[in-house]
């Protein structure tokens, strides 16, 4: 049973319908609901990822990966971060985010900090280049992205990004 929240909602599918109460109230799916639920998310997710990834190379400088612009982000939010922090963010092995940020850091877009307390410890932060980079392409993806945005009502658009924070959340909780 998965509590749901905000909403009177009902929603009717081609294949069932699934009655969303007040706040607090569950809703029971069935195997067969839940099963369909997943292979839609499943093929949106698909659909969504690999034309937002085409997308997202399209708008990138020649010399930068999708990666790399995730990496550099990431920085931007943090402030700075260690490589072992990257890796466990970004998921993959510490082999893969030291290839980024060496080829970051030969790109002069970041710089390496020793750690105040510890000098073995290295941070990661970006350069005055690196974050005039990140601008152009922040105000490239916004307006990329506004062109699909703008096709949602606002209450559709706010539903859309709290559940998909909401699927953010529960994927960053240690797993039983």
């Amino acid at each position: 049973m998965k509590a749901i929240r905000n909403s009177d909602i009902v929603l009717l599918t081609n294949y069932f319908t699934i009655e969303l109460f007040k706040e607090g109230t569950a809703i029971d799916l069935k195997e067969e609901q839940l099963k369909e639920l997943i292979r839609r998310y499943e093929t949106a997710n698909f659909i969504v990822e690999r034309r937002m990834g085409a997308m997202l190379r399209d708008l990138l400088p020649e010399s930068l990966t999708v990666d790399q612009l995730a990496t550099m982000r990431f920085l931007r939010r943090s402030g700075v971060s260690t490589s072992s922090e990257l890796s466990e963010i970004f998921c993959v092995g510490k082999s893969s985010i030291t290839a980024i940020i060496t080829r970051l850091s030969d790109k002069d877009l970041i710089r390496r900090l020793p750690g105040e307390k510890d000098r073995r410890v290295i941070h990661l932060a970006l350069t005055e280049k690196g974050e005039a980079l990140c601008d152009i392409m922040e105000t490239r993806i916004q307006e990329r992205l506004a062109k699909f945005i703008q096709h949602f009502r606002e209450e559709e658009a706010i539903a859309f990004i709290e559940t998909f924070e909401k699927l953010a959340r529960e994927l960053t909780k240690p797993q039983e």
